[in-house]
């Protein structure tokens, strides 16, 4: 988000945000992004939300102390180093308190359909996306959705293994090859239990050098921890890059964000 673009059309605001490097203050329609992540959750039924943060998270903050939502309670989890996304997680076991949460990515707004059935769960899981619907329905073009973690699903309905990076594990081809036999994409969108905190502290540094929720997953399903697949559908919102603005202010226009 803070890497400069001069094609992307920001407004003054949005242009203040991303050179900070504040996705989630992003203000899109009038409203920071977050409040319409927010919105979602409460919709699907979820009533308290930790958000994991820097420990320089003020502005962010005073906004939600200026502007306290009204249907989840939120409270700040503090990662004191930004060492991966499975040391984020980790990070938020004491506010877990032993109970089942889902984890998120806080630049997504998921479909509330895709959270309300992840919830509805008793075990562990993961809303299974099609790969071709989420390029069909959102805003992240394929060569970006060919990125992402493929995820094996078994007879029984269940994780078997997940491939984080595959573009990164060999040739284009191999990467290609891989799309077509998979086709299932995991959009970093998980329930789980107590059990993980344990994966997370685990799991090795990956070759970019940070602790990564996807393979604190697999290790977690080497384990023999079992995790249930919900096929789910778009449309996933990303707000990634400053060139994602414009079109997340196209579509969310006229929506009410009530978080």
């Amino acid at each position: 988000m803070q890497r400069a673009d001069p094609a992307a059309a920001l407004t003054a605001a949005q242009l203040r945000a991303a050179d900070a490097g504040h996705k989630a203050l992003m203000p899109i329609a009038g409203r920071p992004f977050l409040d319409y992540v927010l919105s979602a959750l409460a919709d699907a039924g979820l009533t308290r939300v930790g958000l994991v943060v820097p420990p320089d998270h003020g502005p962010l903050a005073a906004h939600y102390a200026a502007a306290p939502p009204s249907r989840v309670a939120l409270a700040f989890v503090v990662q004191p180093q930004a060492r991966g996304t499975a040391d984020a997680v980790a990070c938020a076991d004491a506010w877990a308190g032993g109970e089942p949460f889902l984890a998120m990515n806080a630049d997504n707004l998921y479909p509330v359909d895709a959270l309300a059935a992840l919830a509805s769960l008793d075990e562990p899981g993961l809303p299974a996306f099609e790969a071709g619907d989420l390029v069909a329905t959102g805003n992240i073009p394929e060569e970006r959705i060919r990125a992402f973690a493929l995820v094996d699903i078994d007879e029984s309905g269940y994780l078997a293994g997940i491939v984080e990076k595959p573009q990164a594990s060999g040739s284009s081809s191999a990467a290609a090859g891989l799309w077509r036999e998979h086709r299932s994409v995991s959009m970093n969108l998980w329930r789980f239990d107590a059990r993980i905190f344990a994966v997370c502290r685990a799991v090795p540094r990956s070759a970019r050098g940070e602790y990564e929720l996807p393979e604190a997953v697999g290790l977690a399903v080497a384990r023999g921890i079992r995790f249930r697949a919900v096929p789910a559908r778009g449309p996933v919102l990303d707000l990634s890059r400053r060139a994602d603005a414009a079109e997340l202010e196209r579509r969310l226009s006229g929506m009410v964000a009530r978080p």
